[in-house]
């Protein structure tokens, strides 16, 4: 919900929803990885993803914004995990395909 005291624009960017759907957060070793999806307006979804590890005032939390944009929330928070996931298998790979392959 936008905060009381903003008006036109503002508020309007302030209620646009994103769907975290905690039910496909996956736990791998000491990280969770938590798809997300935006919407953007008719049929305009993008896709994030939240990795996070630690605890109470350790916690780290890497958030990637990625391209495409999708039709529907499913297909963003699947690609959202596929790509979190990625990052994990190899974070250093990933930057370096992962980033170079978003610009096609």
């Amino acid at each position: 919900m936008a905060p009381p005291h903003c008006s036109g624009p503002l508020r309007l960017a302030a209620i646009r929803k994103t769907f975290i759907d905690t039910s496909n957060s996956i736990q791998v070793g000491k990280y969770l990885v938590s798809p997300l999806a935006r919407h953007l307006g008719p049929d305009r979804y993008t896709a994030s993803v939240s990795i996070r590890s630690g605890q109470g005032r350790s916690t780290h939390d890497r958030v990637l914004r990625l391209l495409p944009v999708f039709n529907d929330a499913p297909g963003a928070l699947r690609y959202a995990t596929e790509q979190g996931l990625a990052w994990l298998r190899d974070p250093a790979q990933y930057m370096q395909t992962g980033l170079q392959g978003q610009g096609n």
